[in-house]
């Protein structure tokens, strides 16, 4: 299961992030749920379809 508990700090140029908020809204998404889904479709990219469960099972074996 996830847990949005840890928090990402970026810097990006001011023009970029207010065009990256304007393109979500267009969307209906908060930039967080965007960035998520960013990160989401990066992991599957590297790790594959089943990356939860390579993930999120290291969580239960410490």
């Amino acid at each position: 299961m996830e847990n949005r508990t840890a928090r990402l700090t970026l810097l990006i140029d001011p023009k970029k992030k207010a065009m990256f908020e304007k393109l979500c809204a267009a969307e209906d998404v908060t930039p967080s749920q965007k960035v998520r889904q960013f990160i989401r479709e990066y992991i599957e990219a590297r790790l594959g379809t089943e990356w939860r469960e390579q993930v999120f099972d290291d969580d239960h074996r410490r």
